[in-house]
């Protein structure tokens, strides 16, 4: 096969309005198939996206024998168990972020995972597949910035709709599994370790009970990183991250805008150079790697227990805020 050949698992927002087009648009992607527990919803997605086949259930979809892969953009709480249904069936699974609802749920799909070899699961934290990502890591590794001392990001949004999934305590809504999973991904990522503890402080909301408002600090060998995330702030992100010699500033960070092009500082003394990125998709990117890892048998980019790293620090933080002391991991 040239092309993987994917079905999607319900007609999430994030799916329909953004995903689903970039893949599309991928050289090594094909979308074959989208369900919901609606089947009119499901039929009006597919016409709309140009997508061949609908089901009214998940289960429809995973008995289709001509899917190879899903992508799973459920709420969190049905992340691990509809993509160890996903590998039951026989697919390869692509799946949000964040991997579950916790780090034992990660290691479930683990461990499902290892039990069919022959197939691929990845979580998607598309950020990290931009080339301003991938820019910003090889700076940091040839020590343009000297040794790396700290990170700092904001990532705020505003949204107080009671029946939003992100507003729901019970099914994994709150700020931190939304957005401040990607300040937690993106430090060990240009740190290369998992945190040795972390510190923070996490303001709930009164009715909805999920984080609205937080601020961390995350320790590492050799340095920090610090970030606030908000679902009832204006919106705005920003990473700026610190060497002894030099600054790196990552004007948008996470959601990388598919259709203009991309921009970063590098400062070094009193010089500042504008890097810019030419007009790219990172869903677009990260369909397509994962779709090769698939079809060229190699391993996926980012390995499932990185999720569950991810996860053991969310946890900590929780952990943290209500002990009111430092986490060790």
């Amino acid at each position: 096969m040239s092309k993987l050949r994917f079905g999607i698992l319900s007609t999430a927002k994030i799916g329909t309005e953004k995903v689903i087009p970039a893949m599309q648009q991928g050289a090594r992607c094909q979308v074959d198939a989208i369900c919901s527990r609606d089947a009119e919803r499901a039929a009006a997605a597919a016409q709309r996206l140009g997508i061949a086949r609908s089901y009214g259930s998940y289960e429809e979809l995973l008995a289709d024998p001509e899917i190879d892969a899903i992508y799973n953009p459920l709420p969190n709480h049905l992340h691990v168990p509809w993509s160890i249904k996903a590998l039951e069936a026989g697919k390869h699974v692509l799946c949000e972020k964040p991997i579950g609802l916790s780090a034992d749920e990660g290691r479930e799909l683990v461990a499902a995972a290892q039990q069919h070899p022959h197939l691929k699961v990845m979580e998607a934290f598309m950020y990290r597949h931009h080339p301003q990502w991938q820019r910003a890591l090889q700076l940091v590794q040839d020590g343009s910035i000297g040794r790396l001392r700290t990170i700092q990001s904001f990532f705020s949004y505003y949204n107080d709709n009671a029946s939003d999934i992100r507003n729901l305590s019970d099914i994994g809504g709150g700020g931190i599994m939304d957005i401040g999973c990607y300040p937690i991904s993106l430090s060990r990522f240009i740190f290369g370790q998992l945190p040795r503890r972390v510190m923070a402080g996490i303001e709930l909301h009164d009715k909805f009970q999920t984080d609205v408002l937080s601020s961390a600090i995350v320790e590492f060998d050799g340095g920090l990183s610090t970030f606030t995330c908000s679902t009832l702030l204006s919106k705005y992100q920003r990473v700026n991250i610190f060497g002894e010699r030099g600054r790196i500033e990552i004007e948008i960070p996470f959601n990388a805008p598919p259709d203009r092009p991309c921009k970063m500082w590098l400062q070094r003394g009193d010089e500042i150079e504008e890097i810019q990125f030419p007009v790219c998709d990172q869903y677009t990117i990260q369909g397509d790697l994962f779709a090769a890892a698939v079809l060229d048998d190699t391993p996926v980019p980012t390995p499932l227990e990185d999720a569950v790293d991810n996860m053991l620090v969310i946890e900590a933080l929780f952990a943290s805020a209500k002990a009111g002391a430092w986490q060790t991991l």
